[in-house]
């Protein structure tokens, strides 16, 4: 995990990631690149404006025109006569060019007065729990295409434990999201339970009166569709899991809405272990509208510091799933938050949100490295207490990575979990990258 070599800057459509050098301030970048103080406070969530992290991830937003591309031979003048514009309109908008005959292959500059827009669309998805704070759903619902609501509980009766959802659900429609009805094998009291998957996928009786009670519920309650997300599901449990799956999605599209499902990061058909045993890639690529793929929690909690969704292992994912699921179906699941973990310590590791790690390597004097294989941003510092902490969490360049992923591999969007956490960061690069779509009209 060693500092690698930092490209200082990265151009997108409309929006350039700037790594922060020493000796930089604020107001020195802002003024580099035209734009105001309060545009990259505004834009990155600073909790600390005058106390740059060397390393941080800075979007800078609103760079305002058509993006090129320098091929070889290419010069400033033979750039700006291609464009209609002039070697110094060109110099005025990109202030990183200091020297007007020195370019490289592939830099990205600005062209004045263009209208640079994302050319492709996605799907995105957040997953967001009921009571989430409606000023943070506001901000997120106009960057959404469906919004799963997070959950209706399965009981061994086949009954569902109802949630306050109403709000929730008219704010997606009024957004032009559709939400969708999450329902889950968490056992009353406590965690994703396998026995419960069990009796309600092979019991059925059970399984009957769960698919009627879901399709009901949906249309009672005004859904756009239902995610399925069962986990822990035996292995021995995969056949039946399927036929479930089956079976509800001829239901739910008899009454005009969609079926999604959450499934265990696999890289192979026969992937060993609880969590990937029971999930059939090309049978719930088969029966669902849309497979949200949990590409995270390679760092979680109880396991030793390291990013939570690595680049090359989120990579390694998709170059199994697209052989089983057609990638118009897929969402790539990108986590909305971090962990900060105590080294040499059974403790469990702390969340954090992302801006929020930022905040405590400034308020630590760490300074931010990037690891180049996870593409994931981490740090170090000491506590008070002397304790050495290790802190892996998201920034615009991993989430670049990742809007790199969706377009490699033709990818249906992505999923995020979860939303409750603004992020602001991660907005500004994935609306950089693509359109989002949204419903035609509101239901």
């Amino acid at each position: 995990m060693e500092n690698s070599e930092l490209i200082q800057e990265r151009c997108v459509c409309n929006l350039i990631i700037y790594t922060v050098q020493s000796g930089d301030t604020l107001s020195g970048i802002a003024a580099r690149y035209g734009v105001s103080r309060e545009t990259l406070i505004d834009a990155n969530q600073l909790s600390y404006p005058n106390r740059l992290v060397v390393g941080q991830a800075l979007v800078i937003p609103e760079v305002g025109g058509d993006l090129h591309t320098v091929a070889r031979g290419e010069t400033l003048f033979t750039i700006a006569e291609q464009y209609g514009t002039t070697v110094e309109e060109i110099m005025a908008a990109n202030p990183s060019i200091a020297n007007p005959s020195i370019l490289y292959v592939g830099q990205q500059i600005v062209i004045p007065g263009g209208t640079a827009a994302p050319a492709e669309s996605i799907d995105v998805n957040g997953y967001a729990y009921y009571t989430m704070n409606r000023d943070t759903l506001a901000r997120t619902l106009p960057d959404l295409t469906y919004l799963s609501i997070f959950s209706h509980d399965a009981r061994p009766t086949g009954r569902l434990a109802d949630i306050a959802d109403s709000s929730i659900i008219s704010a997606a429609y009024s957004a032009g999201a559709g939400p969708i009805m999450v329902v889950t094998n968490i056992k009353e009291g406590g965690n994703f339970d396998s026995g419960l998957a069990s009796w309600l996928l092979t019991d059925e009786t059970t399984r009957d009166r769960l698919i009627d009670n879901i399709v009901s519920l949906a249309v009672e309650k005004n859904y756009y569709g239902v995610d399925i997300d069962f986990e822990n599901v035996y292995g021995g449990d995969r056949e039946a899991y399927n036929d479930f799956l089956e079976e509800l999605s001829e239901e739910l599209h008899e009454k005009g809405l969609i079926l999604t499902t959450a499934i265990a990061p696999k890289t192979s058909a026969n992937m060993r272990g609880i969590l990937y045993e029971g999930h059939d890639y090309a049978a719930h690529g088969r029966y669902a509208d849309r497979v949200t793929l949990m590409t995270y929690e390679w760092g979680y909690r109880f396991g030793e510091p390291q990013a939570v969704a690595p680049y090359n292992q989120v990579r390694r994912v998709l170059q199994y799933a697209v052989t089983e699921i057609p990638a118009g179906k897929i969402l790539m699941g990108i986590p909305n938050y971090g962990y900060d973990w105590i080294i040499g310590s059974s403790a469990a590791a702390t969340v954090v949100s992302n801006y929020g790690a930022v905040n405590i390597a400034a308020q630590n004097g760490a300074e931010i490295f990037f690891d180049e294989t996870a593409q994931t941003p981490y740090f170090n510092y000491r506590d008070s207490s002397g304790r050495r902490h290790q802190v892996w969490f998201e920034d615009a360049r991993s989430i670049q990575a990742k809007m790199d992923l969706v377009r490699e591999f033709g990818l249906a969007g992505v999923s995020f979990w979860h939303i409750g956490t603004y992020f602001a960061q991660g907005w500004e690069v994935l609306t950089a990258n693509f359109l989002v779509n949204k419903l035609p009209s509101p239901r």
